[in-house]
């Protein structure tokens, strides 16, 4: 989530926007749940939105194995919601790449979320084609590849429909802001809200020597979910 076609990195844009949305709800419950390989909960539901936005920018992948469990992620928020009566529940996932970990398919976590009549939006962030991507050299020289952006679009536009929802797509910080901007009237309806926040950052290979990293392309994910009720 460090590619730099979003300002000035997908994850402090990311981050940023997220914060400013939650301040826009205040009344709203809200948890935090990181995912990469695996899936955790970083906070439960919380009014206290102060203790959550320091602990939406501490995330990291660095506590998770590495991957990509899109399907955990989404099945860790569905399990946060599950029990709550109220209608209008709603979970926003974001990322910018594809699965390929975890022990839950993404299909079956969606029909979870079906059942549990939590309604399901999906945001793909980066722009077509490829991204800069910013490396360190051994003297701390800065230099930029393009990697290619990798999106698995059909699969987050079919999980967001399976729960009568919709996929966006975020190819700035101007598209990413419009997209909450739209999230938010679209629940700004809803007398009580509980939100989960699903983090999801990871690291795809890079075949450069002298970083020695173990996989074949560099690709950081970060991965938003937010639920509501």
């Amino acid at each position: 989530m460090l590619a730099e076609d979003l300002k000035p990195n997908r994850l402090l844009a990311l981050k940023a926007i997220a914060s400013n949305f939650i301040d826009k709800r205040p009344k709203d419950l809200i948890g935090l749940t990181i995912y990469a390989g695996d899936s955790f909960t970083q906070c439960p539901l919380t009014n206290d939105h102060s203790l959550l936005k320091s602990l939406l920018y501490d995330a990291s992948s660095e506590w998770l194995a590495d991957g990509t469990a899109i399907g955990m992620g989404l099945a860790s928020a569905v399990n946060r919601l599950k029990e709550s009566g109220t209608e209008g529940k709603v979970i926003v996932l974001m990322t910018d790449g594809e699965n390929n970990a975890g022990t839950i398919d993404p299909f079956k976590a969606a029909e979870l979320a079906q059942k549990y009549k939590i309604k399901l939006y999906t945001i793909g962030i980066g722009t077509e084609g490829m991204a800069p991507f910013p490396i360190y050299d051994n003297h701390g020289q800065k230099e930029y590849y393009n990697v290619p952006v990798s999106i698995d679009e059909p699969l987050l536009k079919s999980i967001a429909q399976r729960t009568n929802g919709n996929y966006f797509r975020a190819k700035s910080n101007k598209d990413l802001e419009a997209i909450y901007q739209k999230i938010d009237i679209l629940q700004s309806s809803k007398p009580q809200v509980k939100s989960y926040l699903s983090l999801e950052d990871w690291h795809l290979p890079f075949t450069v020597a002298a970083f020695g990293l173990l996989l074949t392309e560099i690709v950081l994910k970060y991965t938003l979910l937010r639920s509501f009720t």
